[in-house]
């Protein structure tokens, strides 16, 4: 993985910061796209204690907010040339109904419209690499996506059922655009890290103990880097074992994906 550059979001804490410094230990230059530049920064600097001539860069972006996705993805694209790993990883579980810079629900805006809108913008730096990759971090966690009402306006708002949407939305915005990517060298996976020890799984379960962070990184950081891996796409994976989705509809999937471009314009 030398001189490959990998992008990690969420990176600053749990399933993410894992991945970002797994990879910088495969020797690629770990970007992180974190929120707040401050736990950024303690994070670059941690994996850069951990790990002998690490090459980490900081790379601050709200994946809430529209406005710093266009902008950290600009920023990105003016620094570095390709990119060959994309971890879409950063997510949200939050208990009362609340809304995005944008005036979308929280939960859609970050865990979809996120990952949507991040790798759209950065598709040609990934189409520039040699063979990249793309990882979206989904759940087994995953039902209840009612394309009607993705905000939660007519019905009434439950933080699991938001969450479960989402990650069924990763899945199915997976399978839309590895077929987008077929005949690319561009590929595009996901994964379930499962339960893992986390704030975003205590926020959801109360009491609930999962895995560890490194645990549940380890099949992200597989997909990411493993030459078994090499031009396979459009698969669900868990503990390094392909899954089966039920969320295979070519109709629905592109219902979505046409829905995530006009939330997205």
């Amino acid at each position: 993985m030398s001189d490959s550059v990998c992008l990690v979001t969420g990176a600053n804490t749990g399933i993410g910061f894992e991945i970002a410094r797994g990879l910088a230990r495969t020797g690629a230059r770990a970007v992180l796209a974190c929120r707040d530049p401050i736990k950024g920064e303690a994070a670059r600097k941690k994996i850069g204690d951990d790990v002998r001539d690490a090459a980490v860069d900081l790379l601050v972006v709200d994946l809430a907010s529209q406005r710093s996705i266009r902008s950290a993805a600009r920023e990105f694209s003016t620094n570095h040339n390709a990119l060959d790993v994309l971890v879409n990883n950063a997510g949200v579980a939050v208990p009362v109904r609340r809304e995005s810079p944008d005036g979308i629900e929280l939960t859609f805006a970050t865990n979809v419209l996120g990952y949507f809108l991040l790798t759209a913008l950065l598709l040609d730096s990934l189409r520039r690499a040699p063979a990249a990759r793309i990882v979206n971090v989904a759940s087994k966690m995953a039902y209840g996506l009612d394309l009607d009402d993705v905000e939660f306006k007519r019905r009434r708002y439950d933080p699991s059922t938001a969450y479960a949407q989402s990650k069924q939305a990763d899945r199915m915005l997976t399978w839309f655009l590895a077929r987008q990517l077929k005949g690319t060298s561009v590929t595009a996976n996901a994964m379930s890290p499962g339960a893992v020890n986390t704030a975003l799984l205590h926020a959801l379960a109360p009491g609930f103990r999962g895995v560890s962070p490194a645990q549940g990184a380890d099949t992200a950081i597989w997909l990411a880097t493993s030459p078994d891996l090499k031009g396979v796409s459009g698969r669900f994976w868990s503990d390094r074992r392909e899954q089966p989705c039920q969320f295979r509809s070519q109709r629905d999937e592109q219902a979505l994906w046409a829905l995530c471009e006009r939330m997205t314009a």
